[in-house]
């Protein structure tokens, strides 16, 4: 089980009058007017800080008293024209620890980014470096329990991301969805051994070669009453991608930790579904697997059988993600959903082609994959639509098997991959499948180097409208801790 790190609920709480240093956002064409209507003190404050109004511009301003001091903080130029998530988060990096009130109103999201600013991934330092506690004070009352999950979400995923494969394999993830199902109620089916070799036989067979205490399972959560719509959400859980017998490079593997990126966006956005108490019935997916090398491995040339009934023609043994994905979309698919979404850290290609910010999002509605594109847009976290291009197919036959695991010719893996998926999801059920990176290669205000949640804000914001309202009741706010 993860450590409790960070209590959210702490730094974002409803203004009421009590005091607190003030901070007066600044865009650098208000510097001058504002000046001139401050006392003398404000602008030798102003000038001894060569404030300027850019992100991450902060002075301290005295007042009439040691400790009415208050702040101004640059925000760049086009502050308060979008719902930036992370237009406070440089400012909160440059705060000491006290109690605060913003002058100027903000976009709702940006709360997120001043609780996000306080997180941290320190599970393995053994000297203490604690962050200063900065807290809000916000008339937004409404909307911190939201903001308080939304951010324990993103702070999940982080964590999970980061946690190495010695400390989290498929047990471990599987303990993380146990008790995220306690904590809401929620039914929970694990199932191993041979019942898996029957039921999920690709999921067996990826995770066999792994030592028995780190074998594979397929972890199923149900929450929810059964009479409303039915939604699956699912996501790859390989703790750890050795590449198999195709073994990666080094290189290749020194991430591989992130593997289980896309059970984390899954957990999450489970987790944000029950404690918004969408009117849902949901069937959260996770085949918790390692990608290990021993005499047991599956091999290159080996044709497997699937849940479906597909048999396919294994040609990488380091394209094993689709493979226990199509197990569990056959799965999720069994009970008629009305909607399935997939995360997963699948492919390359779609990094290639993207970049690490930007998931890659495929699937077989329009309608859905406007609406995703949309809520990404919405949320600050944007997703991109790719092709689900079908004479790419071909590249996926097999001269033996129904299908190859691989294309051929290295060419469009992102496409191919969502094509392979694809054929285990009932073609009269709306789908879409985030391939995303859940990886931040460089630190930017707000969002460590590490673990991300990348597409978990656009889905989440997609199916609190669609099946919304939203109601987090207050008393989850005290207990928003990761």
């Amino acid at each position: 089980m993860l450590p409790i790190m960070t209590d959210f609920a702490s730094l974002l709480l409803p203004d009421r009058g009590q005091p607190a240093h003030g901070i007066q956002l600044l865009r650098t064409d208000q510097i001058d007017a504002w000046l001139a209507t401050q006392p003398e003190r404000t602008r030798v404050a102003i000038a001894t800080a060569r404030f300027a109004g850019k992100p991450g511009d902060v002075a301290i301003l005295p007042g009439h008293k040691p400790d009415e001091w208050s702040i101004a903080a640059g925000v760049g130029p086009n502050a308060g024209t979008g719902d930036d998530p992370w237009q406070l988060a440089a400012l909160v990096a440059a705060l000491p620890a006290g109690q605060y009130r913003l002058h100027d109103a903000v976009p709702a999201a940006a709360l997120l980014g001043w609780l996000l600013a306080h997180h941290r991934f320190d599970r393995y330092r053994t000297a203490a470096d604690p962050i200063p506690q900065r807290i809000l004070l916000t008339p937004r009352s409404a909307e911190i329990a939201a903001t308080v999950a939304l951010a324990s979400a993103t702070a999940l995923v982080r964590d999970l991301v980061d946690t190495p494969a010695s400390d989290l394999g498929p047990s471990e993830l599987a303990a993380e969805v146990e008790r995220v199902a306690a904590r809401f109620q929620a039914s929970l089916v694990v199932t191993q051994g041979d019942d898996l070799a029957r039921g999920f036989p690709l999921v067996a067979a990826v995770g066999r070669a792994a030592v028995p205490a780190r074998g594979p399972r397929m972890v199923e959560l149900l929450w929810g009453d059964p009479a409303h719509p039915r939604i699956a959400i699912v996501g790859k859980g390989v703790v750890f991608d050795s590449g198999g017998l195709n073994i990666k490079p080094g290189g290749g593997m020194l991430l591989m930790k992130k593997d289980m990126g896309g059970a984390a966006h899954a957990l999450a956005l489970a987790m944000l579904v029950m404690e918004a108490r969408l009117p849902v019935r949901l069937h959260l997916l996770i085949p918790a697997v390692e990608n290990a090398i021993a005499g047991d491995a599956f091999r290159p040339g080996d044709v497997l059988s699937s849940r479906k009934g597909i048999t396919i023609e294994i040609g990488n043994t380091d394209a094993e993600g689709r493979l226990v994905l199509g197990d569990a979309l056959t799965r999720a698919g069994e009970d008629a959903p009305e909607l399935i979404l997939d995360f997963a850290t699948l492919t390359g290609a779609a990094r290639v082609a993207l970049g690490p910010d930007l998931p890659a999002l495929f699937s077989n509605d329009d309608t859905l994959a406007d609406a995703l594109v949309a809520a990404g847009t919405a949320s600050g976290d944007p997703v991109w639509r790719m092709p689900l291009w079908a004479p790419y197919a071909d590249m996926l036959k097999s001269g033996i098997a129904d299908i190859n695991n691989a294309g051929e010719g290295g060419l469009a893996g992102a496409v191919t991959a969502a094509l392979f998926l694809q054929r285990f999801v009932p073609s009269d059920i709306a789908w879409a499948h985030f391939d995303t990176f859940a990886w931040r290669p460089s630190a930017r205000p707000g969002r460590p180097k590490g673990g991300e949640a990348l597409g978990l804000r656009a889905a989440w914001h997609y199916l609190s409208d669609r099946y919304g309202p939203a109601s987090i009741p207050p008393s989850t706010a005290e207990t928003g801790r990761v």
